[in-house]
């Protein structure tokens, strides 16, 4: 404003001075003439102090609005850095989740392979199953009703009754086919397949060479188990008690395969299983063909003391049962109650066996 008048004073002195060296005609006309404009300058002065009055008003304005603004901003920087420690955390919550969920996926994977493999094994149980026959539950005479003349018939005596629970029993010896496919998926040991050959040479032949301990582990694998003896001889006899056979008290060729050749029986050595009619529960071969191992271990007094139901064999021993006779042996040896027994890692050419499982 000091600044303005000061300009104002300088332009009228300017103006005197300028008027005194051309000259001027009329004094009072300069006089007057200074003086509108002095009051004109005035007026601008005024006009421009009030302007700058409301400039220096809005600046203050706008410095408040400044300092507001950066009170913002330091506001809005701290919600940011907060903002960029929280992006920190959900990264490192979105990875950790990842993991989880990568996890979780196997999981996942894990429980479909499993539902897979039931499903597989529930296939197979039913396909076994079909390949099975039920053995109702019941009671029978078990041992030698014929008091056999023999000296090796002895431990089968005293006849004595025995109950048992229903099962299921395999309709055919097993196979070489089913073992090796056990060997193949298992991984289990066993290097006698060049004699298994001589004696059984196709998949559809009952497996021989095979011993007690060879036998367990197929059953174990297939889920199943090896019959007990009184197990065994009851659902040989097919319902039909107190007969020497399977089918009767008599034999010939045309029933099982067993020494020698004739009718039906033409091997010479083990027969493809099936080869002959089944007995009254639908099982093949239950007399001849191979040797089938049990479960029990071997007592010769052990029909003296045994228990009334589902009897299990004598709680230790030093071999195992078997039963059923074979293909190179006399109809005596393949009687129905008829035993045998040999040690647990024993392999011939005519072992052989089948399992059960219950219900």
């Amino acid at each position: 404003m000091i600044t303005i008048t000061r300009l104002s004073l300088m332009v009228i002195i300017i103006s005197i001075f300028v008027l005194v060296i051309f000259g001027c005609s009329d004094n009072t006309e300069l006089i007057d003439k200074l003086t509108t404009d002095n009051d004109r300058l005035q007026a601008d002065v005024t006009q421009l102090t009030i302007g700058l009055a409301g400039v220096q008003a809005n600046l203050r304005k706008l410095e408040v609005e400044r300092d507001g603004l950066k009170e913002e901003l330091s506001s809005l920087q701290e919600e940011l850095s907060s903002l960029q420690g929280d992006q920190d955390d959900v990264i490192e919550e979105r990875d950790r989740l990842k993991k989880e969920i990568g996890v979780l996926n196997g999981k996942i994977a894990e429980v479909k392979k499993l539902i897979a493999r039931e499903k597989d094994l529930e296939k197979q149980k039913s396909e076994l199953e079909e390949k099975m026959a039920l053995i109702p539950a019941g009671s029978f005479e078990m041992g030698d009703s014929k008091n056999e003349p023999e000296d090796w018939m002895k431990p089968a005596r005293p006849v004595h009754r025995v109950e048992l629970d229903a099962f299921y029993m395999d309709v055919h010896e097993v196979t070489v086919g089913q073992f090796r496919e056990f060997v193949n998926q298992s991984g289990y040991s066993y290097n006698r397949w060049n004699d298994v050959a001589v004696y059984s040479p196709g998949d559809g032949y009952p497996m021989v060479y095979v011993s007690w301990n060879d036998a367990t582990a197929y059953a174990k694998w297939a889920g199943k188990r090896l019959p007990t003896e009184a197990e065994w001889e009851y659902a040989a006899r097919g319902g039909l008690n107190g007969k020497r056979y399977p089918w009767g008290d008599d034999i010939t060729h045309d029933d099982a395969n067993y020494a020698g050749a004739g009718g039906k029986d033409k091997w010479d050595r083990c027969a493809p299983v099936g080869s002959f009619e089944p007995n009254g529960y639908g099982l093949y071969d239950m007399a001849g063909n191979v040797w089938e191992w049990c479960s029990d271990w071997y007592g010769s007094d052990y029909y003296s003391k045994s228990p009334l139901r589902n009897p299990q064999g004598p709680s230790s021993g030093n071999t195992r049962v078997m039963r059923g006779g074979s293909w190179n042996r006399t109809p005596s040896l393949l009687r129905a109650a008829g035993r045998c027994d040999r040690s647990c890692g024993c392999q011939l050419r005519e072992y052989g066996f089948r399992c059960v499982s219950g219900l």
